[in-house]
């Protein structure tokens, strides 16, 4: 569907259409959606062919560890060549090598340093892919003629129906039919990522951000690209912030989702099925929590419904799982926290894409993803090692006080009030050219309410 639609914050003198942004969030869907069916098929299958929990970390660290650096220095590849290639290209490698550990397994010739390897290689691919999505989100918003935030909620609601959808598929098929027809699950749907972006976006959407003539950093090198996000992140103190305590928050995700969680289904008898319905429960929670942010997010104010959000979605799962409560009353909780989620990556999107100049952006996001989600190896890989040592409960006790802390202390530091405030230095500093473009400034002015991401994608909560 196409229309006029002046005033809209669209690119002027364009015929309105969703094709850009529906594109985008479809390719978003089907590559999240399938990372969401492995991410219960893959440590249930290690779990279970090893018997190690410290195993079954040290698998997560492998996929982690290279999502996060290579995602770190993809950044100017992707303002430099554009998105759009660099995300059909790596959600490419991503289907190789998912397809090729159940051709092993089933060959008798995956040995584990070899699923570590491969591994390791979904994850180097994964993380240009992800990015590389991300950026494309405030293109496909003003081409197709939609605010900032809303997209920016759409984007929520779309990771959070993946997350909805993924974690049911994935425990049924362990359940019915093996983990590993997870893996092949998500090979199939990195390799349908690929063809939607590489054939179902409009033509000329995800290109370079430097393409323009006399467009700033044009010809610089790499590291001096680098070197102009980096800097620019340094001088942003709201931003930083937001990555040290979304930071800490995603390492005890991390831990909880591959570890923790496991151990507890496995421990209580509840088995894998559990995990996919205690995990979609909370993911169908999250689309709400997400509808409503994407249709209000005008009328809150940001800091309130950011910590409010935290607070619903963190510690309380931890508590439950220790407490030995029945399954009601975990689907219960699970439910409260996936709605509380559904508040945070909105926020944290639509504060980033208007802070950034649209030039910066691949190199921001990628640095402020990178930070963020460096403590995601190291999750599982710690979880796994102290439960080996000292147990579940007191490991989840522990988790849980620790989010409690972390996100209620923040509340405390005075750059957060920032996210009250119009204006960032992107929004300063617009191009003439953008001057009539959405920026996500209006979102701001009206003082409503950036993996969790700094960039408002896929989170772990």
């Amino acid at each position: 569907m196409t229309a006029d639609v002046p005033g809209t914050g669209g690119i002027p003198g364009r015929r309105r259409s969703l094709r850009p942004l529906g594109g985008v969030l479809a390719a978003m869907a089907v590559s999240l959606t399938g990372t969401r069916v492995s991410a219960v098929a893959l440590p249930w299958f290690v779990l279970v062919t090893t018997g190690s929990a410290t195993q079954t970390g040290l698998v997560a660290f492998c996929e982690m560890t290279p999502y996060v650096v290579v995602k770190a220095f993809t950044g100017p590849l992707v303002d430099r060549i554009g998105p759009r290639a660099i995300s059909w290209t790596t959600d490419l490698a991503s289907a190789t090598a998912a397809a090729t550990i159940p051709l092993l397994h089933a060959l008798d010739l995956l040995s584990f340093p070899l699923l570590l390897a491969l591994v390791a290689l979904i994850g180097a691919a994964r993380g240009p892919g992800d990015l590389a999505k991300e950026v494309m989100v405030p293109e496909a918003a003003e081409r197709s003629g939609v605010p900032l935030e809303r997209a920016t909620g759409l984007t929520g609601v779309t990771e959070r129906l993946a997350s909805t959808i993924g974690p049911a598929a994935g425990g049924s098929l362990v359940a019915l039919v093996g983990p590993l027809t997870g893996l092949i699950v998500n090979a199939t749907c990195f390799a349908l990522g690929s063809v939607i972006i590489g054939l179902a976006l409009p033509r000329g959407m995800g290109h370079s951000a430097e393409e323009a003539p006399g467009r700033a950093g044009a010809g610089l090198g790499y590291w001096r690209r680098f070197g102009e996000g980096f800097t620019y992140l340094r001088g942003e103190p709201l931003l930083f912030t937001v990555i040290v305590v979304v930071g800490i928050t995603n390492l005890l995700d991390a831990g909880f989702t591959a570890v923790l969680l496991p151990v507890w289904a496995r421990e209580s008898g509840n088995g894998p099925t559990a995990i996919g319905l205690m995990v979609s429960v909370m993911g169908a929670a999250a689309v709400g929590g997400s509808l409503i942010a994407a249709m209000a997010a005008h009328r809150l104010r940001r800091r309130m419904v950011f910590f409010t959000g935290f607070l619903l979605a963190g510690a309380p799962r931890f508590f439950i799982l220790a407490s030995d409560a029945p399954m009601w009353a975990v689907l219960a909780v699970f439910a409260v926290s996936g709605f509380g989620a559904g508040f945070v990556n909105p926020v944290l999107g639509a504060v980033l894409f208007e802070r950034v100049p649209r030039q910066l952006l691949g190199r921001v996001n990628a640095l402020g993803d990178s930070l963020a989600w460096a403590g995601i190896p190291l999750g599982g890989l710690i979880a796994g090692a102290v439960v080996a040592s000292v147990g579940l409960v007191p490991v989840l006790l522990a988790g849980g006080a620790a989010y409690f802390l972390t996100t209620n202390l923040a509340w405390f530091r005075p750059e957060w009030r920032e996210m009250d405030r119009q204006g960032g230095r992107g929004t300063q500093e617009q191009r003439p050219e953008e001057a009539g473009q959405s920026t996500g400034a209006d979102f701001m002015a009206c003082q409503s309410p950036a993996p969790q991401t700094v960039e408002g994608s896929s989170t772990n909560t």
